[in-house]
């Protein structure tokens, strides 16, 4: 018999769950409300402020839930990497586009909000990003440490970088099968271009 502390997680992730599944191409978090959410997740309207103040407390959450899954695959991705060897790029595309295929509405989510008009939302997102971005130079350095081939300003490079699978991502969603490996083909080719652009400005400098 579960817990209250376990039962509360329970229906915390149910509302969660709810409020991703109506998320859609058509339909932003902005359109959801806190009736038709707690009715999907089979709670009464009242008991969804046991578990978040507000809807906007419950989209801040799936936000964050959003940067970490991805940056925990990532993270799997370099281990995998380093253990088993390969590209860096090619691998990482590859996990990339497998978190966006289990994760469409989560990344729908923080697409729409990064630009979105609640400071809120823009902020949580950026801060996301900004985590990403952190960690991506970090690796960036790490490895051109080790292979001897110094990088020009590896913060901008992964900005970059993050920048252009974001906006590949947003294609990416509603692609055909075909057109989702087209698409990958070619985030791996521009990827390449700004790494071999960075090390080539850096033997200049």
């Amino acid at each position: 018999m579960a817990t209250r502390a376990e039962q509360k997680l329970k229906t915390r992730r149910a509302l969660m769950d709810a409020a991703l599944s109506q998320l859609s191409a058509d339909r932003g978090f902005g359109s959801l409300s806190l009736r038709e959410v707690a009715r999907e997740a089979g709670i009464a309207p009242t008991s969804f402020y046991r578990h978040f103040a507000e809807l906007d407390e419950l989209g801040l959450a799936l936000v964050d839930e959003g940067g970490v899954a991805l940056r925990q695959l990532m993270r799997q991705a370099r281990k995998r990497i380093a253990r088993d060897g390969g590209s860096a790029i090619s691998t990482s595309v590859e996990t990339f586009m497998e978190y966006l295929g289990n994760n469409a509405n989560l990344f729908r989510l923080m697409l729409r909000e990064r630009t979105g008009v609640s400071k809120p939302f823009r902020t949580a997102v950026k801060a996301e990003i900004d985590h990403f971005v952190t960690e991506l130079a970090d690796d960036l350095r790490r490895i051109a440490d080790e292979q001897s081939r110094p990088l020009s300003e590896a913060r901008l490079v992964a900005e970059a970088m993050v920048t252009l699978v974001f906006n590949q991502g947003a294609e990416a969603l509603d692609a055909t099968a075909r057109e989702r490996e087209e698409l990958k083909a070619k985030l791996k080719t521009e990827l390449r271009m700004i790494l071999v652009g960075s090390q080539t400005l850096a033997k200049r400098q």
